[in-house]
């Protein structure tokens, strides 16, 4: 099947080959053909970024949601939580950082220090400080200029209502609580995306002809070579099918979803599930797919006194983190505040989206259940089944968090200089109060902010669910690593995508290419 390529091996042999161009991909790539001796190798399913301004303009990103540009996995019924969530997987280079808002936030020092403790060794807080100094993107806050005037006054009744300090610059030192701008990774002059393509691919892929970028080209199965991994065959676009070789290695950056997806459709993962699809058993592995993390936030929506003025970096500039219990090591609970009517998943319900409106969006920063991964075929080309188990922990914590976080909302609702916006509330109503029903709503409106995570986690090398060891080197064959979320360990309290991009960077050196 594969002549052609064997033929012209050469050519289609390259040191380095990176599955995924986003947002550790980028990095990698970038960082690996500084050196001018390295030939590196980009598997991209999309197409490029370059030029698309319906990409690169950070505003339109709620456009790019289920259109062409997105993977749009859906999840498996969720009996506590909602079963219409569908998670965004960004189809073009610059990955999901091409696709996001861009929201920056550096993992915090205890995030790192829970990886360690999780048998990361050497990602704990002090050494993992310098990867972001490192990064090549545009990291600024919210641009005065795009600071909406409710948003300002939301910032000032969330410190008003609750006491937590206002943040000018999130990234600046660690924080438990605070309310204020985000950071951003853009270019407020001009709304452009600083995404990981544009920050690290597009100054270098006209330029560096150790550089090859595959575009709309898709992995579906490894090449091992017993316990090696010497390449990866592809699909182009006109079908055409090839084996592309690495030298040295291959590097695995398709996200929480695709990596692990490609492992077990090689064959890696646990070896009764693969068995029972008839997929040839090429290494045992467990852990693929296992430990599925995410961010789920539910959402409480305001109809306000008439229009919002129009200015914004992407329409949920602000926020807010709160600790509730003194003993957790960062905030347990945050909140996006949007300046539109967030309604798709309340609609289902019965509400109505108002004509002009807010949200605040209560989301769990460290949620407690954990959810799996898995194949439901043998063919490359089904979508895998993402059961997250959402609000299944055994205490109900997950589901508790959304409670408190509408009471916490309402709160803040009630506090000038936002209480005089808002005209009513829409969802879930001034009428739902006690606690089961605002939990029974929270969950079924509850959404994902596209945070999925941990699906191939990064462990001591004795650790028999752990799929990467601390060198992000898939256990037990050569030649093979994984970088991006699918290695975390358990789930930054932040936003991630400044947390995938310094795990590009540390692999980067890891491999040898770092500066």
């Amino acid at each position: 099947m594969h002549e052609s390529t064997h033929e012209n091996a050469s050519e289609n042999t390259y040191d380095y080959v990176v599955i995924g161009g986003g947002t550790a991909g980028s990095v990698i790539a970038s960082r690996l053909t500084e050196n001018a001796d390295v030939t590196v190798a980009v598997i991209e399913g999309g197409p490029s970024d370059v030029g698309r301004e319906d990409v690169l303009t950070l505003r339109r990103w709620m456009g790019l949601l289920g259109g062409e540009l997105d993977y749009d996995y859906p999840t498996t019924v969720q009996p506590r939580g909602n079963s219409h969530i569908r998670h965004s997987r960004a189809r073009v280079l610059g990955g999901c950082s091409s696709h996001n808002t861009l929201i920056a936030f550096k993992p915090l020092p205890s995030d790192w220090d829970e990886w360690e403790e999780a048998g990361a060794k050497g990602w704990g807080a002090v050494p993992m400080e310098a990867y972001f100094a490192r990064l090549l993107n545009n990291i600024v806050p919210v641009d005065e200029k795009d600071r909406n005037a409710i948003a300002r006054d939301f910032v000032d009744a969330a410190q008003g209502a609750l006491g937590v300090p206002r943040v000018e610059g999130f990234n600046k030192k660690p924080f438990t609580e605070g309310t204020g701008f985000f950071d951003l990774a853009y270019h407020p002059e001009n709304n452009k995306r600083s995404s990981a393509s544009v920050a690290y691919l597009h100054p270098v892929m006209d330029e560096r002809p150790n550089l090859t970028l595959l575009l709309e080209t898709w992995a579906y199965r490894l090449e091992l070579e017993g316990t090696r991994a010497t390449g990866v065959h592809v699909r182009a676009k006109d079908g055409t099918e090839t084996l592309v070789r690495a030298r040295r290695e291959v590097l695995l950056c398709a996200g929480a979803v695709d990596s692990p997806r490609l492992l077990l459709h090689s064959g890696i993962g646990p070896a009764h599930d693969l068995a029972e699809l008839g997929i040839p058993v090429a290494h045992d592995l467990p852990g693929v797919g296992e430990n599925l993390l995410d961010h789920p936030e539910s959402v409480i929506v305001w109809e306000t006194n008439g229009p919002i003025p129009e200015n914004s970096a992407m329409d949920s500039d602000a926020g807010l983190f709160v600790r509730r219990d003194p003993e957790q090591a960062g905030p347990d609970l945050m909140f996006h505040f949007y300046q539109i009517p967030f309604t798709d998943n309340p609609e289902r319900l019965g509400y109505e989206r108002p004509a002009h409106g807010v949200s605040m969006t209560p989301n769990i920063p460290k949620p407690r259940s954990r959810g799996r991964l898995y194949l439901t075929s043998a063919d490359p080309s089904v979508k895998p089944a993402l059961d997250f188990r959402y609000f299944t922990d055994e205490d109900d914590y997950d589901g508790r968090t959304l409670v408190d976080g509408i009471r916490i909302a309402r709160r803040i609702a009630r506090t000038e200089p936002l209480a005089g916006w808002l005209k009513r509330e829409v969802c879930p109503g001034p009428e739902v109060t006690d606690d089961e029903e605002l939990s029974a709503y929270a969950r079924q409106v509850a959404h994902t902010v596209y945070h999925p995570a941990g699906t191939c986690r990064m462990g001591a090398t004795d650790d028999p669910l752990a799929v990467v060891d601390p060198e992000l080197r898939v256990r037990g064959l050569d030649g093979l690593r994984i970088a991006d979320a699918s290695v975390f360990p358990t789930m930054p309290a932040v936003n991630p995508m400044i947390g995938v991009l310094m795990v590009g960077e540390k692999c980067a050196e890891l491999i040898g290419g770092g500066a």
